[in-house]
């Protein structure tokens, strides 16, 4: 895999996951096939999830962003190999210490609502997002930024405490995404979208309905689409409209008869409804930029202070038979919280640990856990039983992932006598256990960034963790710390892969399967691909519709 360190300033290039795309199309007739993009229509996209928030800066939710990347633009894209491309911004430089970036911004850029999108709006946006009071967990992202200046109307100065190596990624991140200033004056928060959420994208949110459907329109003044783009220009379909369908069979069903063109959320015994079959195609994303679905563990809380009782909980269950019963292949079992494309996936963690109930019982035993109550739970000498909690926030609960874990739950106590108790809970109970360090067992994948940035986000003192983390692990802070402060590719990869080796190592994560996003549409849907950036759906500015053949 390349290198994702590449010349800031090259000004053409296209997704290798849109050519991917493209390869795995499955439509009719060689001469449908020949048909130019053309311009009008609209189409009806099926998805799984409503998104508790509209606002890039405020969303924490994957799902959210296959909407939101409609109407929001970065200053910089994420290409083909990990390249960045011009978006908002034309070009771009960075000092010899790494603690200076200056982006020069494409002319002539405005607002859904008419506000100029210049230097001044740039600045605003990253001040906006890294003052504290305005609750932007986006802001986390430019932790390293000390200043933001305005060099002139079309250029923007970055200053940096210290080197980076994971900003240009920050700023290619949807997270960072520009929204006009009046609308970010408004207060609202803007989580609830419809038009006063004013982005620079190529479709302006136009309506919403909770539970229901989100409408965008054709952004008849978009000229400044990023480096990867299929083509320049305003986007080609009149209108989107976004249906939630939370059920699967629903989804599929929508899709089948006719009541929407595209659908996101697969489920393995629907593919074969539209893989190789006349009239739909089917389409597999990358699983590199979000992290794999994993259960990251508060090590902090007892038992799981001991890390027997980690190590058994990881060991305790195959977790690679599960995962093959569930997802019957379409997903790979995960090694590593950092996903299996991405370059800086530690490939050397595969088979390092394996399903093994004897030692996961041995282990346990040594730990004090020898007593066993009425159910056929372990306890210790007290007659406490062994319990540890997964709270799971309902709103992030999708592809089957609970199924997933209520096997976990079923082998780990057969085969070690381990309570792994699911509750599903809200998004504000997860945020107070956040916020107080309560949590115990948080399944997650997490928001795609600089892989250093990812693991940061997850297990480093700045992550889930931070309410305790003077109790957490410093030697994994040690090595995530200084895998974003490293200029060095080599270095900051040979860290990356100790941060891994040693979450794994510690049984600190659990990592269960690599996921990725699949799509089934029509056959005459055309430019669908994925987004380098997020591994998910790109916005359909590409997107068009052919004459069925």
């Amino acid at each position: 895999m390349s290198s994702p360190f590449s010349s800031p300033t090259r000004r053409r290039g296209a997704s290798v996951w849109r050519a991917l795309a493209g390869a795995m199309l499955l439509s009719g007739t060689a001469a449908a096939q020949a048909q130019a993009p053309r311009s009008g229509g609209e189409i009806a996209f099926g998805v799984t999830t409503d998104p508790i928030c509209f606002n890039p800066h405020r969303s924490s939710q994957q799902n959210s962003y296959i909407l939101i990347r409609n109407y929001i633009d970065s200053l910089v894209a994420k290409g083909q190999g990990g390249k960045f491309l011009p978006w908002l911004a034309r070009e771009w430089s960075v000092s010899a210490d790494g603690r200076t970036y200056r982006f020069k911004l494409k002319p002539g850029i405005v607002f859904h609502d008419g506000t100029p999108l210049d230097a001044e709006a740039v600045k605003f946006n990253l001040d906006f997002v890294r003052d504290t009071r305005n609750t932007n967990g986006s802001g986390e992202l430019l932790r390293a930024v000390d200043e933001v200046q305005v060099i002139s109307p079309t250029e923007v100065q970055l200053k940096l405490s210290r080197p980076d190596s994971s900003l240009l990624e920050s700023i290619a991140s949807v997270r960072l995404g520009l929204i006009s200033p009046k609308s970010l004056r408004s207060g609202d928060g803007l989580c609830g979208g419809g038009p006063a959420l004013a982005g620079s994208g190529p479709f302006v949110f136009e309506n919403y309905t909770r539970g229901q459907s989100a409408t965008f329109v054709r952004n008849p003044r978009y000229d400044w689409a990023p480096g990867y783009a299929a083509h320049q220009g305003p986007a080609y379909l009149d209108k989107v409209t976004v249906r939630f369908l939370p059920e699967y069979a629903v989804r599929a069903g929508a899709l089948k008869s006719g009541q929407v063109d595209v659908i996101e959320g697969v489920q393995p015994t629907d593919i074969g409804l539209f893989k190789d079959q006349p009239g739909f195609q089917f389409l597999v994303g990358p699983a590199g930029a979000q992290t794999a679905f994993t259960l990251n563990i508060n090590y902090t809380i007892a038992p799981a202070t001991d890390v027997r009782v980690r190590r058994a909980l990881r060991d305790g269950a195959d977790i690679d038979a599960l995962v093959k019963s569930v997802y019957r292949g379409t997903y790979r079992r995960a090694w590593s919280n950092i996903g299996p494309d991405n370059y800086f996936y530690n490939k050397t963690l595969e088979g390092r640990w394996r399903f093994d109930a004897k030692a996961a019982n041995r282990a346990l035993d040594e730990a004090g856990w020898t007593g066993h109550d009425a159910e056929g739970f372990r306890t210790n000498k007290d007659g406490q039983r062994l319990a540890i909690e997964v709270g799971y926030p309902q709103p992030f609960v999708r592809d089957n992932r609970e199924v997933l874990i209520q096997g976990l739950q079923a082998q780990l106590r057969k085969n070690v006598g381990l309570d792994l108790r699911l509750r599903f809970i809200t998004a504000g109970e997860w945020a107070q256990q956040l916020q107080k360090g309560t949590w115990t067992i948080y399944p997650n994948t997490y928001l795609p960034a600089d892989a250093a940035q990812e693991l940061q986000g997850n297990i480093g003192d700045g992550g889930f963790i931070r309410a305790v983390a003077d109790k957490g692990d410093k030697v994994l802070f040690g090595y995530i710390n200084d895998a974003l402060a490293s200029t060095d590719l080599a270095q900051k990869k040979k860290l990356v892969d100790e941060a891994q080796r040693h979450a794994v190592d510690e049984a600190i994560i659990v990592p269960l399967f690599a996921a990725n996003y699949q799509l089934a549409a029509k056959s005459t849907v055309r430019g669908l691909s994925f987004e380098t950036q997020l591994d998910s759906p790109s916005n359909f500015h590409d997107v068009w519709l052919a004459t069925a053949p």
